[in-house]
């Protein structure tokens, strides 16, 4: 049977606790989403509207819309949202995938654009703990962490977050994994920053980092901001979550545009493994990191895609590349 849950308020922050039983312990969700579409409205190449080191992404299953992270300048997703004639005012829910600017800078611009038309757009912010533990740079000092700063505002105008220690089903078929486990030793993070802890300074691999699972009936769609717990670690923990599915697609930054060509050909065997269909690499994939992807699990050109501003996967179109990364 599935392990009962709390649902409690503390210092604005809504927590979600008890592990799910069922998909990692003994079988798979039943839900399956029918129809998925995710639309790219943040990464650096761009046939409309603005590029920049950032990501964020419109999801649109079974009537749900959630948007996934929030790009890296203040305006750059509102604006894009308006140029490629989405209407975010209808999202009720966000997901920060973690704390670093380059996926929370458009957070507070959009809520309060949002809210002036709909009070319950982007209301409910998603996010998993230790996305507000104190960040410093080497020496220290100085605070890295850009969401302390926009907890306050974003409550004050009505906004509620919504911590996810365990995987949480937040809709039908419609996962989140809260912190991922890493079993494989990917180092898929850039600048040691360091993590105040009661211990004193760590390094800090954000252990935050969580993906959105979409489960469908030709396998499970993963959404990933930079993938820090790592791709396979984060495919792998998807597979526990919603049982042994294959990758229909995997889309977002993973964080791969740094990696060696043995730790590449290493993550595309895995992906090949796990029979991936469709990959859309955005933001800090990296344009060789796709091409050797493609290359190596065997995808092919119009499954294996640089993402830009507008492309899109459908669940059963597959990927809309527009037309610099066809």
């Amino acid at each position: 049977m599935r392990s009962s849950r709390l649902v409690y308020l503390t210092a604005g922050v809504v927590l979600t606790t008890g592990a799910i039983s069922t998909p990692i312990d003994s079988g798979r969700t039943q839900h399956r989403v029918k129809s998925l579409k995710v639309t790219v409205l943040s990464t650096m190449l761009a046939d409309h509207g603005l590029g920049e080191w950032g990501f964020a992404a419109l999801i649109e299953a079974d009537g749900h819309r959630i948007l996934f992270d929030t790009g890296n300048r203040p305006e750059t997703v509102l604006q894009n949202a308006r140029e490629l004639g989405i209407d975010l005012s209808s999202v009720p829910d966000m997901v920060l995938s973690h704390h670093h600017g380059d996926h929370t800078g458009g957070l507070l611009t959009l809520r309060r654009a949002l809210a002036t038309k709909t009070p319950s757009a982007l209301a409910r912010v998603h996010v998993a703990p230790g996305i507000f533990s104190s960040r410093r740079k080497s020496d220290g000092k100085e605070e890295t962490n850009p969401t302390i700063a926009l907890k306050a505002p974003l409550e004050a105008s009505g906004a509620v977050f919504v911590e996810h220690r365990q995987p949480k089903e937040i809709f039908p078929g419609i996962w989140l994994t809260g912190p991922v486990p890493r079993p494989h030793p990917e180092r898929d993070w850039g600048a040691p920053m360091k993590l105040v802890t009661s211990d004193g300074l760590v390094t800090d691999s954000i252990p935050e980092d969580m993906a959105l699972i979409i489960n469908t009936d030709r396998g499970f769609v993963v959404v990933v901001g930079c993938g820090h717990a790592g791709t396979i670690n984060t495919i792998e923990y998807g597979q526990k979550i919603v049982g042994p599915e294959p990758v229909y697609a995997l889309i977002g930054g993973l964080h791969l545009f740094a990696a060696t060509d043995s730790a590449l050909a290493w993550t595309a065997g895995r992906l090949r493994d796990a029979k991936l269909s469709y990959l859309l690499g955005g933001h800090c994939t990296g344009l060789e990191a796709v091409y050797r992807i493609r290359e190596l699990a065997v995808l092919g050109r119009k499954r294996a895609v640089v993402a830009a501003v507008g492309s899109s996967f459908d669940a059963s179109k597959g990927i809309d590349p527009l037309s610099l990364a066809q």
